[in-house]
């Protein structure tokens, strides 16, 4: 066995596996799409304010079916 462990990207080590080159580099790239902080802050703030709107909208509906005063038709049984 090979006892020597071959270091990759990021500091970390391993042991030369066929997948240790793939893992680091998929490592790499998800740490590389993670928004910073403050990135995080302004999707939260997206996401809030689309909710809000989806309410707004749900409201309006909701209003208008109200208003029209729609009454059940009268139907005789026998």
């Amino acid at each position: 066995m090979n006892e020597e462990k071959e270091s990759v990207s990021g500091g970390r080590t391993s042991d030369g596996g066929p997948f240790a080159r793939l893992g680091a580099e998929i490592d790499n790239l998800l740490r590389s799409v993670i928004p910073s902080d403050e990135a995080s802050q302004h999707f939260s703030n997206a996401r809030i304010e689309v909710l809000k709107g989806v309410r707004a909208i749900i409201n309006a509906r909701i209003d208008r079916l109200s208003c029209e005063g729609r009454k059940g038709v009268s139907i005789k049984v026998e």
